[in-house]
């Protein structure tokens, strides 16, 4: 039978696209992430915290106190990951690249690139109005509310405002490579985040739930 991975998460910072042949021959973009130093900075129980979850704390950088204990560096960030077993996993414990193997699915989960305040027509994908000179309707997204009744916009209405830096998760993503020594990661496709952006980085739930 085929042991059963443990879920982690890990947070890492994208280095960039490249393209690499696969065994077939085949060119493959690829984009590279480059893994920070993660540890199990708590392990939380029915007991103590009245739900199972494991707590992993990333970029340690000094000597301090996480949760009291007083036996772990202070991370510059926490995430929680909810889980039923949390017997595999123990505080102080390091996660590495190692984890993670090839052709295993992930998922990736970051923040779309900031676009700003923008228009239908770039926010929306609006075909817009004529272009000619006397349309005087070029790039607007036209009738937004009623008349007399009910005198108002619905919620939810299509309008310009603020487009991009927003949370997005791209499912069943295929690791490439790894990179134990450098603590790379090598994942096929591309996903949420700008260049030197920070990306979280878990196990596909999918795969994990039989339904791949």
């Amino acid at each position: 039978m085929k042991e059963k991975k443990r879920n982690i998460l890990m947070i890492g910072k994208k280095a960039g696209m490249t393209q690499l042949y696969n065994a077939a021959g085949v060119l493959v973009p690829v984009t590279v992430v480059e893994m920070c130093r993660t540890f199990v900075s708590k392990v939380k129980t029915m007991d103590s915290s009245g739900y199972f979850a494991v707590q992993f704390g990333f970029f340690g950088k000094k000597a301090g106190d996480v949760d009291g204990g007083g036996e772990l560096p202070t991370f510059d960030m926490l995430k929680e990951l909810r889980i039923d077993d949390v017997g595999p996993y123990e505080v102080g414990a390091s996660v590495s690249v190692d984890e993670f193997t090839k052709g295993e699915l992930v998922d990736v989960i970051g923040k779309t690139k900031g676009k700003g305040f923008q228009g239908v027509m770039k926010r929306h994908g609006f075909s817009g109005g004529p272009a000619s000179h006397g349309s005087m309707f070029h790039r607007r997204g036209g009738s937004y509310g009623q008349r007399q009744w009910p005198g108002h916009v619905f919620k939810g209405r299509k309008m310009p405002g603020h487009d991009g830096n927003v949370r997005r998760t791209i499912q069943n993503l295929e690791i490439i490579d790894t990179n134990v020594e450098k603590q790379l990661l090598i994942i096929k496709g591309s996903f949420p985040g700008t260049k030197d952006g920070y990306i979280v980085i878990r196990r596909a739930k999918k795969s994990l739930e039989g339904k791949r």
